[in-house]
């Protein structure tokens, strides 16, 4: 079933659409980086946009729902030590230390949390992909 919203096929499509990567940065947002890329972008856009009929109106809607989507799944975590941040999150999602289980034993979460011991890497990024956050804020 060939799409009625373009012409071409999707070859020329996906050259056209890498040429315009090069140019714009507009794709998923995945880390706090492409966050940040994303923000700037958003900032330049609405610094150029004169009414709701300029040109750049739509792309500035597409880069402000990819924000808010980011923002939805990834909620500011306050700065903090490590293990704050895990009590934060563990309390956020009324979890108990049991739950991380499948990360790591009651036993280390608890000395985590008590500050007897540091997160290692590995549990961080594990830490960090049941939370939807970056590893950063484990380390």
């Amino acid at each position: 079933m060939k799409a009625s919203s373009h012409s071409g096929d999707v070859s020329e499509f996906a050259k056209t659409w890498s040429t315009l990567q090069d140019q714009v940065f507009l794709k998923p947002i995945r880390s706090e980086d492409d966050y940040r890329k994303m923000v700037a972008l958003a900032n330049e856009l609405a610094d150029h946009i004169e009414d709701e009929e300029s040109s750049l109106a739509d792309l500035f809607g597409v880069v402000t729902d990819l924000i808010e989507v980011w923002e939805s799944h990834h909620p500011d975590l306050p700065k903090a030590e490590p293990k704050d941040v895990l009590r934060y999150l563990l309390d956020a999602h009324d979890l108990k230390q049991k739950d991380l289980a499948d990360i790591a034993s009651p036993a280390l979460i608890s000395d985590i949390l008590a500050g007897r011991r540091a997160i290692s890497k590995g549990v961080a990024k594990a830490l960090a992909e049941r939370f939807g956050t970056d590893i950063g804020a484990f380390m």
